[in-house]
């Protein structure tokens, strides 16, 4: 026998399930010869890529992170004092280890089927009664992206939503003391929509001005002042003018709460809630508004109903405030939230509740008076008049340059102003950091070096009586009682174990691609090197950072067949709207302002439209004819009618409909005719990679769903990432930064308050690259293709399947047509809840087309798993055919009644016209590992009707 001593395990045939066995069935089930026949057959030979992809050699698992831990290695931790909205945070490991680093949690999808999702729905229950009780508002979302974009939702819904007074002003009024990343975004997101941005002192503020709708404040301001503004909101209000708050949640433990102001609106992030800053996200941005803006806010909140049976349970109320259902006619594209690091900041005010908040608070600010202290027994003044955790120096440029070498050799971080040093104080900081501190700044003076004063175990509160906070907070019982680590880790698992999610079973969801998310790909995001690093760091601390930044650009540019990449979108949404935004750019840089009508065909995802109205296009939509595809004839002319005007195309690739339209090139080609740039959705991107490209088939700028095709985790509906990728002549335009250079010479204004984005998560779409090669890549795109046909050919006899390629191919997505069942009394939804007594999660529900089902497989998924799939989907198949043939009763069955919960198949008073088995063990496969919803069909109506979005007592579910 010979040893072939340079064999190693492959990543690909860990993340790629299909063994060759199982490949051959499949491919003899479909009915085709080889794998390569299907591709041929699937994708139009005028697209294929002519040579593989040029990637560096896969890497093994255990090579990668040797490899990577030695790259990462280069950033250099320092302990930062910079503040500007990141700060040091101490995860507790039981929130660590039970939320953040487990599969259960991250790899849960969006909470729209809640019967299966009531863990994650009161984990953000419980983040959204802490966003309102702490603001003092009465209402909040459940997470926005960052604290920046969080500020420019604040602003477009004010503008939507101004009083009848103020209905032709425009002008939002930002007080020159907000941070400057929140200043810049607010530049990038006024000026399309026509909101005059004003920018200044607040003692420049004429609140009788005619024009103006809003006000932006920062409080505590980027100076790290706190001041009372109640007399400034209730000027305000007098003239009709909205105000909004831009705060830190830690600060509002001691600090009179905006709400109790008066304030409209207040956002801000929970970074500081046990989320490490991770060189920028991803982090849970706040949404806190009054009741009456109910129907304006932006994104999710969670809200409570009732069952069937009466009992309470969560659900995502107002549904349609995810206002991309909208379309054309939205104000906001938000679809992403960050679910998974509002669970772990919702946690993190559950396990230390309000007293252990207030003390974190207190040391803070404690930490902060204590060097402002022994600063100036040294002569340094401190400027601020009244602060929480950020004292300002007064420094002349000597001294500050002395300071910045001395902090330097310490590794210690400060922020430098002009004629000042600022000092953010955080939970991680000790009294001996103070020690530290004190010294660096002692070896600044011409003094003899200063003894170090005794370190005091107390030290008095400087917060103004008039600032502090009398109002309680978090008095609910869950903020009350889970502060052991015993009954925390009880109370985690309790929730984890109500939601389904890819530890269980496939999430078969059309265009969300639940793929795989290794566990080699997610070890590095906890490591301290990725975590601990502040954003706006000194780019040579970050040099680890900087190489992955760099190798991932070349490699999803090589992969798009694009010039170039901006890792800055931190969603898909934001993708969408940082290409538009670059292409608007583009159309400026060449005098032609007037290009600002897109063309977006009918089925494209609801958040293209929507992004492209936040980004000043007029939406002009081109129907599908009735294989799905883009009725050519008509874009044609829709394109001649605006060819003067046209901006752009979006189209997403494969299209929605899971084809591979045979036009493409032709469009594309047409839109260039015309002077347009074509936009390419990235969401189906798991159907092109390694086979074909956008910038092959002739779009000019993408964005990727790293979330989707690149492993990111779901994460319950967040984090996501959305980098855009770019032909040469849009480089340029690429977005910027104001504290990071980013982007290109002519760089837009940023798109994010990162420059890179949700940093810390970039690790697994790099792992996953560096793992899989040119050669996995491919495969896994061939298998995607292969797994979505081989349950196309065994659903097809029970379902419709609505659309395909000319040779009768799926892409690696197709829709179930399910309406001719309403002619039985069964619709989608029915279908969609009895799957949860079989074990999935549904497929996409109703879109791209009303009563259909859009299945999406993907490569990680086994064969055997797709069988008990298409088995699960046949037995309701035939389930609906008893109600066709009279066998089963039209308004109460199997379907109507579903899901069955446990506590309802063992009720004693069972007088269902079927069977208890029937009910929840209709397959035998469904015996072995059996997943109870927690709570029966919820009443959608019921809770838009009784809107209630904050936690409810428990003795509300005793009672039940």
């Amino acid at each position: 026998m010979k040893i072939n001593l340079a064999s190693s395990e492959k990543f690909r045939n860990r993340h790629i399930s299909p063994s060759e066995n199982e490949l051959q069935e499949m491919l003899n089930t479909i009915g085709v010869d080889s794998l390569d026949t299907l591709i041929d057959e699937t994708i139009p030979s005028t697209i294929r890529l002519k040579q593989p992809l040029q990637l560096p050699k896969p890497l093994s698992e255990n090579l990668f992170l040797k490899s990577f831990k030695a790259t990462i290695g280069k950033n250099q931790i320092f302990k930062s004092y910079i503040g500007l909205g990141y700060y040091d945070t101490l995860v507790p490991g039981v929130i660590q280890r039970n939320i953040l680093e487990n599969p259960g949690w991250y790899t849960a999808y969006t909470p729209y089927q809640a019967e299966i999702a009531q863990g994650r729905l009161e984990a953000l229950i419980n983040f959204q009664t802490m966003v309102s009780e702490l603001t003092g508002m009465e209402l909040a979302n459940a997470s926005l992206l960052d604290e920046g974009t969080a500020a420019a939702e604040a602003m477009t819904m004010l503008y939507a939503a101004k009083a009848r007074s103020k209905k032709k002003a425009t002008t939002f009024y930002v007080d020159e003391k907000v941070f400057e990343q929140t200043k810049e975004i607010l530049k990038t997101r006024a000026t399309p929509i026509g909101i005059t941005l004003k920018i200044g002192p607040l003692s420049d503020l004429d609140l009788s001005d005619p024009e103006l709708f809003g006000i932006l404040i920062q409080y505590p301001n980027s100076d790290g002042e706190i001041i009372n503004y109640e007399s400034l909101v209730n000027a305000a209000k007098e003239g009709h003018v909205s105000t909004a708050f831009s705060t830190d949640l830690l600060s509002l433990t001691l600090l009179k709460p905006p709400g109790e102001m008066g304030a409209d609106v207040v956002i801000g992030s929970t970074q500081r809630f046990g989320v490490p800053m991770g060189f920028g996200g991803p982090h849970a941005a706040f949404f806190a508004t009054k009741e009456s803006f109910k129907r304006q806010i932006p994104g999710r909140i969670i809200g409570v109903s009732v069952d069937k049976s009466g009992k309470n349970a969560y659900r995502m109320a107002l549904q349609t405030r995810e206002q991309h259902i909208k379309r054309e006619r939205a104000t906001s594209n938000i679809c992403t939230a960050q679910v998974l690091l509002a669970v772990m900041a919702g946690m993190y005010a559950v396990y230390h509740g309000p007293k252990g908040l207030k003390a974190i608070a207190s040391r803070t600010h404690g930490l902060a008076v204590m060097t402002a202290k022994w600063l100036s027994e040294i002569g340094f003044e401190q400027v601020n008049k009244a602060y929480f955790d950020t004292i300002r120096i007064k420094v002349d440029q000597v001294q500050k340059e002395k300071i910045r070498a001395f902090a330097v050799s310490k590794k210690l971080n400060f922020r430098y102003d002009e004629g000042h040093i600022l000092l953010s104080f955080d939970q991680a900081k000790t009294r001996q950091d103070v020690v530290e501190i004190f010294e660096v700044f002692a070896k600044s003076t011409n003094k003899l070096q200063p003894e170090v004063p005794e370190i005091p175990s107390q030290i008095d509160a400087t917060i103004p009586s008039e600032l502090e906070r009398k109002s309680k907070f978090l008095e609910h019982e869950v903020f009350q009682k889970y502060h052991s680590e015993h009954e925390m880790l009880r109370y985690l698992k309790k929730l984890e174990n109500k939601d389904l999610s890819l530890v269980h079973s496939m999430i078969s969801l059309g265009s969300c691609t639940m793929k795989l998310n290794a566990t080699t790909e997610m070890i590095p995001i906890t490591w301290p090197e990725i975590g601990q690093l502040h954003p706006f760091a000194p780019q040579d601390q970050a040099a680890g950072y900087y190489e992955m930044f760099q190798d991932l650009r070349n490699w999803l540019s090589e992969i798009t067949g694009f010039s170039d990449t901006s890792l800055q979108p931190n969603s898909g949404a934001q993708g969408e709207y940082a290409g538009l935004m670059v292409i608007r750019a583009y159309h400026q840089s060449r005098n032609e302002d007037f290009r600002n009508v897109v063309l977006i065909p009918s089925s494209a995802h609801g958040t293209n439209p929507a992004s492209a109205v936040m980004a000043g296009m007029k939406v002009v939509i081109v129907p599908c004819d009735e294989k799905g595809n883009i009725d050519v004839d008509a874009f044609k002319e829709k394109a001649a009618t605006y060819k003067d005007q046209l901006s752009a195309l979006m189209v997403t690739y494969p299209s929605t409909h899971g084809v591979f339209e045979e036009a493409i090139k032709e469009i594309c080609d047409l839109v260039h005719e015309y002077g347009g740039q074509v936009y390419m959705d990235g969401a189906n991107m798991n159907a092109q990679v390694g086979l074909t490209s956008p910038g092959l088939i002739g779009a000019d700028v993408c964005h990727l769903n790293l979330h989707k095709t690149f492993c990111i985790p779901h994460g319950g509906g967040g984090p996501g990432m959305g980098p855009i990728c770019v032909a040469k002549h849009l480089v340029p335009f690429l977005p910027g930064n104001p504290y990071v250079k980013t982007g290109g010479t002519a760089a837009i204004t940023p798109i994010s308050a990162a420059p890179f984005g949700s940093s810390s998560i970039l690790p697994i779409p790099y792992a996953y690259i560096a793992m899989m090669g040119e050669e996995g890549l491919s495969k896994a795109t061939k298998i995607a293709i292969l797994n979505a046909n081989y349950i196309k050919t065994r659903l097809g006899a029970d379902f419709p399947i609505l659309y395909t390629g000319a040779n009768g191919r799926a892409a690696h997505e197709m829709i179930l047509d399910c309406r001719e069942f309403k002619a039985y009394g069964v619709e989608v939804e029915d279908i969609a809840k009895r799957l949860m007594d079989y074990g999935f999660h549904a497929p996409t529900v109703s879109f791209p087309v009303p009563g259909t089902l859009m299945v999406e497989p993907t490569e990680s998924e086994s064969k055997d798993e797709l069988d008990r799939f298409c088995e699960a989907m046949i037995a309701i198949r035939q389930e609906i055919r008893e109600i066709e043939e009279g066998k089963a009763d039209k308004l109460v069955n199997v379907l109507k009644n579903a899901p069955h919960t446990a506590s309802s198949i063992i009720s004693d008073s069972w007088d269902m016209p079927y069977s208890r088995e029937k009910a929840a063990y209709p397959l035998p496969f469904v015996k072995e590992n059996k997943f109870w919803p927690a709570v029966g069909r919820i009443d959608a109506a019921y809770g838009d009707r009784n809107l209630m979005c904050s936690c409810i007592p428990t003795s509300d579910f005793e009672n039940e």
